[in-house]
């Protein structure tokens, strides 16, 4: 039987699954597999922590480099996060010809083209499932799964994070801030949160999916990014009333025009498939030319999602004697013929207040007319004590850079007193 040594590179939470998941179904893997994975080796500070997770304390390392001149670890597993560290690491383990997986999708993001150059180098294999989307097989799915489709959408809540922040705010009637508060203390938001609730980490995770799915490098400088710290409960309520759910999107598509790629709150009709994806959930919803619609549902994070998607990286590298590598020329930026939509198309929700005075709807109608902008709802509240009316409405499809536009005159036009909130909408 085939023996295959491991290494894992940090013993935090996922690392701490990952181990406990090769050490509980080795045998399982012996079974079913024909594989034997044993870890050889791991690097972690802490020493307590890993004694506490019963790895034997010859087995710890004390640096990168006792690793990488291990003969007998064959695969090294990178979950320690962050990237300066990660990416010295993971290079020094390429350039030894180790094959290495990873879960770091920022670093993946960002040095994926100086990674797969170094493997290459050294006929390694670099594998990264986990880097996006926890446990959901979205990668090997794009790899392996739908390769004979070209694919020309792919949306999705790939941020368990915000999923969960938003679906206190529409299942509970909480305040942004109670619910960030709440994800803080179950220990789905980080201490500081800017990463997920601003959509870097969406961002960095539709980077490197729209690059695999279009087969083209799309750098995490073409995403469009907004976050959902300025989401108010009346947005919620608002969207409940005109029946839609509010979801960060990450959202890709490739057509003639070029490829669009952006991440941002929507609105998301309650009858679509990502509608009831809630708490801390994640999927994704594809469509090919010749398969159709495809949506794949589960545990966006956590220590044994994560985990399942290394360990579903480091059996593939065990039993499979070819690398793969990028379909794409993979380089720091994006190849000089890609095109990229940047005045995309999307229905859209406004929220403004005006004064309480006639005529002011013909007013507003008259600025959307003049940039081709129709409207499909409209809803005027009642007036506020200060004398303001809050108007709700929502458009039919139009161009980003027309509503951008209108938003810049409204705003700027006499007793409209601010455009409060710009979302887009999926119909």
């Amino acid at each position: 039987m085939k023996k295959v040594g491991v290494a894992i590179l940090g013993l935090g939470v996922v690392g701490g699954g990952t181990y406990q998941i090769l050490t509980e179904h080795r045998e399982f893997y012996q079974r079913t597999q024909g594989v034997d994975i044993e870890v050889e080796s791991v690097l972690e500070l802490n020493r307590e922590r890993a004694l506490a997770l019963g790895v034997p304390e010859e087995k710890i390392a004390s640096n990168i480099a006792e690793i990488v001149s291990d003969p007998d670890v064959n695969i090294v597993v990178e979950v320690i996060g962050g990237v300066d560290a990660a990416r010295e690491f993971v290079l020094a383990a390429l350039n030894a010809g180790k094959t290495v997986v990873t879960s770091n999708k920022e670093l993946f993001c960002k040095y994926s083209h100086e990674l797969e150059r170094a493997a290459k180098r050294q006929n390694a294999g670099l594998y990264f499932e986990a880097s996006c989307v926890g446990g959901v097989p979205i990668i090997r799915t794009l790899l392996d799964g739908v390769q004979a489709n070209n694919i020309s959408s792919m949306m999705g809540i790939i941020n368990g994070t915000t999923n969960y922040i938003l679906t206190k705010m529409t299942q509970e009637g909480s305040s942004y801030e109670e619910s960030l508060k709440e994800a803080q203390r179950l220990g789905y938001a980080e201490a500081d949160p800017t990463a997920d609730v601003e959509g870097y980490d969406a961002a960095y995770k539709l980077s490197i999916l729209s690059s695999l799915a279009f087969h083209t490098k799309v750098p995490f400088g073409k995403i469009f990014r907004e976050g959902i710290s300025g989401i108010t409960q009346e947005n919620i309520a608002d969207g409940k009333e005109l029946g839609y759910v509010l979801k960060l999107l990450a959202i890709g598509k490739q057509s003639e025009s070029g490829i669009e790629v952006r991440v941002h709150p929507t609105f998301v009709r309650v009858g679509h498939p990502l509608a009831s994806v809630n708490d801390s959930f994640n999927a994704v919803f594809l469509t090919g030319d010749a398969v159709g619609d495809i949506m794949l549902y589960g545990r966006g994070a956590g220590a044994l999602p994560t985990g399942s998607a290394i360990v579903s990286d480091i059996i593939y590298a065990a039993t499979h004697s070819e690398n793969k590598y990028s379909t794409f020329k993979n380089t720091a930026n994006a190849d000089k013929d890609t095109k990229f939509v940047t005045d995309f198309k999307s229905a859209y929700y406004l929220r403004l207040t005006v004064e309480d005075k006639a005529g002011f709807l013909a007013k507003i109608a008259t600025v959307f007319g003049k940039h081709n902008i129709s409207i499909a709802h409209l809803v005027q509240r009642s007036a506020q004590e200060d004398g303001k009316v809050p108007i709700v409405l929502v458009t039919h499809e139009t161009h980003e850079l027309a509503v951008r536009s209108a938003v810049a005159k409204l705003n700027a036009m006499e007793g409209v007193g601010h455009v409060d909130t710009v979302l887009r909408v999926v119909m």
